[in-house]
């Protein structure tokens, strides 16, 4: 699966070598999900090295050997190791918090429901996604009444119709019938990570320090749940000054203490004549962008792609969606949990527990896998920009990921992990507006690199919407 993600990357197999794997056993699921995790984590990092080794081709490119008893799983020396057990942690959450807890991440309402003909999977997470569900199906007060509701509507009709209300669901569909399905075949022609080189750019004004590759980087991060999110804390974890702008009215409390690690976060109204003028200022001065809204959002608030490179010439520009960037549903609203009932993934997981109901993996691999695989991209595009002067624009889709996952069918180990310890987590007290918490030590390692953030998790809003 590594070589698939890297070689989507544009990476050589030859920096495969400097690779290696730690760790048994696997998140218990339908699908290989610690390997999968393992593999887009090993991506970024592997990015990361390529980065440095560009800049730093004579640096001493090797870690020391640790005389763990799990062996690095491919030729020494090598320049990045992941542990595929910290991984599959940091795909549930890396945050452990002491005395508190973090909200919970789903609205009461979001769940599977059956119809008269299977499940759908309704999502009231947001405020206007709920007020959909409400449109449609009534005034329902709790769980048991969106049910009652459900039953008397065939899954396809009922998707559609909180679709052409503003909303977002998915019926559940199997493997086989999301591959013959228009969106499914659409998605399927799509390449993994579909990057194309940009006009060129000023002169960077940053350098590439070995042990903080990314400081002086700025990244703009206008993402939300999960991926982008994901992708952008790897980023600040190497030294990068990452910027998030939320509109005034969003919020997700229960990923933000996760996600925002190392990160300053600010609200913005891009509607408004301001807020336009402020979030162009901040473009102007970014060498990253990364964004997550529905395709064509940042064009009709006057961002499209031919501003942004006048804005920021060699801007790496990297963007996700939900269904594919093709297809008749590229424009529609979705999340992992949703990408992964009209993939066939829930379905899968289904036929394997001998469950009733729908089952989805153990953790939100879509989203997380696809951060990582962001962030890869992101990385090589620094590296475009540094090596040949030139912008970078990516594509990635949470479909997309989901099909690399279906069709992996190699042979895994599939024992379970070993439970969680006190050894995982990280020394240092971090101190959030929430309460104190402690990190899941970070599943990668890096020749040369010293990986951490400058920050603590951080409440959006928090900050004004300027550089430092």
């Amino acid at each position: 699966m590594t070589r698939t993600i890297w070689d989507a990357l544009g990476g050589q197999v030859d920096d495969l070598d400097r690779l290696g794997f730690r760790g048994a056993g696997s998140l218990q699921s339908a699908f290989a999900v610690t390997d999968f995790a393992a593999a887009s984590v090993a991506a970024a990092a592997l990015a990361v090295d390529e980065l440095v080794a560009h800049v730093h081709p004579h640096a001493v490119r090797s870690l020391p050997d640790e005389g763990t008893s799990s062996p690095v799983q491919t030729r020494q020396p090598v320049a990045v190791e992941v542990d595929r057990r910290l991984a599959s942690l940091w795909f549930a959450t890396s945050l452990r918090p002491h005395g508190w807890q973090v909200p919970p991440l789903r609205d009461p309402l979001t769940g599977d429901y059956p119809t008269r003909d299977g499940w759908i999977r309704l999502h009231a997470n947001a405020a206007h996604h709920r007020a959909a569900v409400h449109r449609t199906l009534g005034a329902v007060a709790d769980r048991n009444a969106a049910a009652a509701a459900v039953a008397g509507w065939e899954g396809a009709d009922l998707e559609q119709t909180i679709i052409d209300a503003g909303g977002c669901a998915a019926q559940m569909r199997d493997a086989d019938a999301w591959r013959v399905h228009p969106q499914g075949s659409a998605v399927a022609a799509e390449p993994l990570v579909a990057c194309e080189q940009g006009p060129a750019g000023a002169t960077p004004g940053w350098l590439v320090a070995r042990e903080r590759p990314l400081h002086g980087v700025r990244v703009l991060d206008v993402t939300r749940v999960l991926a982008g999110p994901v992708a952008t804390r790897f980023l600040a974890g190497l030294g990068a000054t990452v910027l998030r702008i939320d509109p005034p009215d969003w919020d997700e409390p229960g990923a933000v203490p996760d996600v925002t690690l190392g990160k300053r976060c600010a609200r913005l109204d891009l509607k408004t004549p301001s807020g336009h003028a402020t979030f162009a200022g901040l473009l102007a001065d970014a060498d990253v962008l990364v964004h997550g809204l529905r395709p064509c959002a940042l064009d009709r608030l006057g961002f499209d792609a031919g501003t942004r490179e006048r804005l920021a010439p060699g801007l790496v520009d990297v963007s996700l969606d939900a269904y594919g960037w093709s297809g008749s549903w590229a424009m529609r609203r979705g999340f992992d949990s949703l990408v992964q009932m009209s993939s066939g993934i829930a379905d899968a997981g289904m036929r394997w527990r001998a469950s009733a109901s729908p089952v989805p993996p153990p953790v939100q691999a879509l989203d997380h896998a696809t951060g990582y695989l962001m962030a890869a991209a992101t990385l090589r595009g620094l590296r475009r920009r540094l090596k040949h002067g030139v912008a970078t624009r990516a594509r990635l889709s949470l479909a997309r990921t989901a099909r690399l996952l279906v069709d992996f069918d190699d042979p895994w180990d599939d024992t379970p992990l070993a439970p969680e310890s006190a050894d995982d987590t990280r020394g240092l007290i971090e101190s959030t507006p929430w309460g104190p918490a402690r990190r899941i030590a970070a599943p990668w390692r890096i020749a040369g690199v010293d990986v951490h953030w400058d920050l603590p998790a951080s409440a959006l809003g928090s900050v004004s919407p300027c550089w430092r």
